[in-house]
Order: structure tokens, then sequence, then C-alpha cells
């Protein structure tokens, strides 16, 4: 059932990891993303740049109705038309990135869903569910349904596998 994969992008040359477990399944408890990565890029994330080099690792029906840039970030891609993120050095200084994935959260989640299990799964787990209070924050602040109130919260929330459409 393991099988090799091997990665040659801009971010990693001759980066080799085992999927062990089937892909979307056979999470850890507690762990229940609310979107795959194909539906978080298919909805709009990361201002389009996400992943654009990287199709060769991932399935191409993840690719096939996915908002991506050609050129630079284009964050009206983004589901809710605004940047939520934080340049990839912020994440580095806050020695948040594991030498693994070094794209950050969504590239060990699209790695994670697709079978590869790792020593920085729990962490990465842990960060995923702290992530969840701004949910709360959405819900607590706006009226139900208002995509408007919040956009740069709920984009944020897209891009860590939470539906924020539905708050």
């Amino acid at each position: 059932m393991a099988r090799e994969v091997v990665v040659n992008d801009r971010m990693q040359q001759g980066y080799r990891y085992e999927r062990t477990a089937r892909s979307g399944q056979d999470f850890d408890e507690g762990f229940e993303p609310e979107l795959t990565p194909a539906e978080m890029l298919e909805l709009g994330v990361f201002c389009g740049k996400y992943l654009t080099d990287c199709r060769d690792e991932f399935p191409a029906s993840w690719f096939a109705r996915a908002k991506l840039s050609s050129g630079g970030k284009d964050c009206s891609l983004n589901y809710f038309g605004v940047e939520a993120s934080k340049p990839l050095s912020y994440w580095r200084a806050k020695g948040w990135i594991h030498k693994d994935d070094p794209r950050g959260w969504f590239q060990w989640y699209c790695r994670y869903y697709s079978g590869r299990r790792m020593e920085d799964d729990a962490r990465q787990i842990g960060r995923w569910r702290a992530f969840r209070r701004h949910a709360a924050q959405v819900t607590r602040n706006c009226e139900p349904g208002d995509p408007f109130c919040r956009p740069k919260q709920r984009q944020a929330l897209l891009q860590w596998a939470y539906d924020s459409r539905v708050l």
C-alpha cells in the first residue's frame, strides 16, 4: 500500500516521502477538516499562488477547477476577494515551517490528505484546532449568512480547511 513520492519543484529537489494511508481517509482522531484540498483550490485560496509548480505531486483532479494565477498574486481569485495571508518569511520567523513542508500548513495538509504520515502531524493538527477560534469570532460578531462581515477572517478560515461560507 505504501507509495513513494519524489518531489522536484521550486522549493524542494529530490525530497522523498511515502504515502502510507488511504487518500482522504485514516485521519487522526479529532482532525476533521471541512474542505478537501481540491475544494479549497476551487474556492480560491492564497491569491491563486499556491502549488502552481507542484501539480505533478498531487492528483490532476485537484487542479481541474482550481483558481490559480499564472502571474503574480491575484487576491480577486480568493473566495472572499481579500488577502488573508502573511508572507512566508513571517511564518519562517515564527518557527512554524517544518523542513519537510517549506510552503507551510497547506502543503502539509495536502500531503497528509494524500496519505503521508509523519512526526509533525500532531503539531500541525494542533495548529489547525487552534485556528478554529476564528470561526467562533465570526459567529459571535456577524449575522448568520452575512458573507461581507469579517471577510479577511472568513478567507483565512477557508485557507485552514474550515468552511466559513456557512457561518
